[in-house]
């Protein structure tokens, strides 16, 4: 099974342009503030500072995802969305094999969610690898998870028979 959340990019360019067109929006309104402090520079920080969170939040949140099970190996990608095309700096890969899958956990946080797997390396040593599915439709991640738990009943039954 093949899925992505590619189309989600044009919805955080949105998202981006709002944030700033808010931004630009407060800069010119920067006079109604001044019920909250007389102090211009504290009035900014708290502009700023606001600013910069929503901006931190939005970049924390959106990544891109691929889920690739076609084939002996399972591949899953996460990276950024808006300079990927460039920079991989936000860039997580992992490939396996489908007999590796342990288990795997989906976490979901309020305005954030995870899908945890649990692959055993060459030692039978487990190790978690962590990726950001928010931006995955719920129909897609219903199918993930479909598909892993197909994996992980395949390796217990192939298990139990040796």
């Amino acid at each position: 099974m093949r899925t992505n959340n590619g189309k989600v990019k044009n919805v955080i360019i949105s998202v981006y342009f709002m944030l700033v067109v808010l931004a630009i929006l407060l800069a010119t309104v920067f006079n109604a503030f001044r019920d909250v402090t007389k102090d211009p520079v504290v009035t900014f920080a708290i502009i700023f500072g606001g600013f910069a969170v929503l901006l931190f939040l939005v970049h924390f949140i959106s990544k891109y995802f691929e889920y690739d099970s076609d084939g002996l190996k399972v591949v899953i990608t996460n990276k950024g969305l808006l300079l990927s095309d460039y920079f991989n700096y936000r860039e997580k890969t992992i490939e396996f094999e489908k007999d590796r899958l342990s288990a795997f956990k989906c976490h979901n946080y309020i305005i954030y969610k995870t899908l945890v797997l649990y692959i055993k390396n060459s030692k039978n040593h487990i190790k978690k690898d962590v990726f950001n599915v928010t931006l995955v439709s719920k129909k897609k991640r219903k199918y993930i998870k479909q598909s892993l738990s197909k994996m992980i009943k395949h390796n217990k039954k192939h298990k139990t028979s040796q």
